[in-house]
């Protein structure tokens, strides 16, 4: 087969392949997918679309650095890595207020659940109840998921458990969950059963209320450190301006390849260690 023979195959066959795209099945955007590292957070902060288009707004994004990159005089490295982490940083941060959100409507699925379990319900039919008085959406999904697989046939435990685990529960709220199913499993009389709900929902009160104390003990030490770090950049700034030998060195390619985004990179390091040292002591 000749040259051109072969790129007249190779070219047929990718004219093909992009008109049949379309129709395709799906399990191999499925795979895709579920490998995505960020398909939790995308779904925990409610991103409706495809992957395909996330990806999408993430190049433009990148694109869109790379054009002010030429019309602006600041490092090209540090408007592209704002460009390209702003999009992940923005949903990561959307993604943790909703888990947040998620934990508080999740104790008061709880309390609603007890005050069922005391009427005289039975325990599916209080989480059934507490689940539909609750808007909040990734609170409500697992119960949901749950009482769905119940309604099949499966056991109410194990279907808690797979769906808690299938719903990626926040850390500290998959004991409650586990305390639930252990609970089920025992099959417990309907006041034992309110009793141990109102045991978990006191649980994630406390740590509500623990949660609260630390970042307001934690509140002026966060905001030192958002200062210098707001603080060391205008000092750089304003020594640009007034020593000229300072600002012939940060106008080079080692100040600005090398000094400027490395002064970057420690300053979001800093303000990273901190964010996580405030969460490592609700843990």
């Amino acid at each position: 087969m000749t040259v051109e023979a072969a790129g007249a195959v190779a070219a047929a066959l990718s004219i093909s392949c992009a008109f049949l795209a379309p129709f395709g099945r799906g399990p191999s955007s499925l795979s895709l997918r579920v490998a995505h590292p960020e398909l939790r957070d995308l779904d925990d902060a409610n991103w409706r679309g495809p992957i395909w288009q996330w990806e999408a707004l993430r190049a433009g994004c990148i694109l869109a650095g790379a054009m002010l990159c030429f019309a602006a005089p600041i490092p090209p490295i540090g408007i592209l890595l704002a460009c390209a982490l702003g999009p992940s940083v923005l949903v990561r941060s959307r993604a943790g207020a909703a888990r947040g959100r998620a934990r508080l409507a999740l104790t008061r699925l709880l309390r609603s659940t007890e005050a069922a379990l005391r009427s005289g319900a039975s325990l599916p039919e209080a989480l059934r109840r507490a689940t539909d008085g609750t808007e909040d959406r990734l609170a409500r999904r697992p119960f949901v998921e749950a009482l769905r697989a119940f309604d099949l046939g499966a056991p109410l435990d194990q279907a808690l458990r797979s769906s808690a685990q299938g719903a990626a529960v926040d850390a500290r709220s998959r004991p409650a969950f586990e305390t639930l199913a252990l609970g089920i499993a025992s099959r417990l009389p309907h006041d034992r059963a309110g009793i141990l709900v109102a045991a978990v929902a006191d649980r994630m009160a406390f740590e509500e209320r623990l949660e609260e104390e630390v970042r307001a003990r934690t509140g002026g030490l966060r905001a030192q450190v958002i200062l210098l770090a707001l603080v060391v950049p205008a000092i750089a700034t304003y020594l640009a301006l007034t020593v000229p030998s300072l600002a012939a060195v940060l106008g080079q390619p080692i100040g600005r390849f090398v000094l400027i985004p490395a002064a970057a990179l420690l300053e979001v390091a800093g303000l990273i260690a901190s964010r996580r040292a405030t969460k490592g002591a609700l843990r």
